[in-house]
């Protein structure tokens, strides 16, 4: 596998599919009020999004299974499960900075009037 071709990969699978159904299993978990861990959850969707999604490519594409390949294969698999950790937890890290600068604001403006 080149390098091209990984981070090909690892941009559709990681950006487009392992983030939108980690966030989707998410909010399933959340919405049944049942408790779970985020990162076994991104662990089990990028194993499944990113082993799958490379090992259809590696068929499609007719790239043989050697030792590198496979090896680029796990790679993949823990490339896609720390980006789908980070992300989330940045992205709701900076949205609960913004509520608490606007609870902040509102708590300031009513002991000023």
């Amino acid at each position: 596998m080149t390098m091209t071709l990984f981070i090909a990969l690892f941009t559709v699978l990681a950006g487009a599919v392992s983030s939108l159904i980690t966030e989707a299993v998410k909010k399933w978990y959340a919405n049944a009020e049942k408790p779970y861990s985020a990162n076994v959850i991104a662990l089990v969707v990028s194993v499944i999004s990113g082993g799958l999604g490379t090992a259809v490519y590696y068929t499609l594409k007719g790239i043989p299974w050697t030792v590198n390949n496979i090896i680029c294969l796990l790679l993949m698999i823990v490339a896609i499960w720390v980006t789908s950790m980070v992300g989330y937890d940045k992205v709701k890290q900076l949205l609960d900075q913004i509520g608490k600068l606007d609870e902040i604001k509102k708590k300031n403006e009513k002991e000023e009037a």
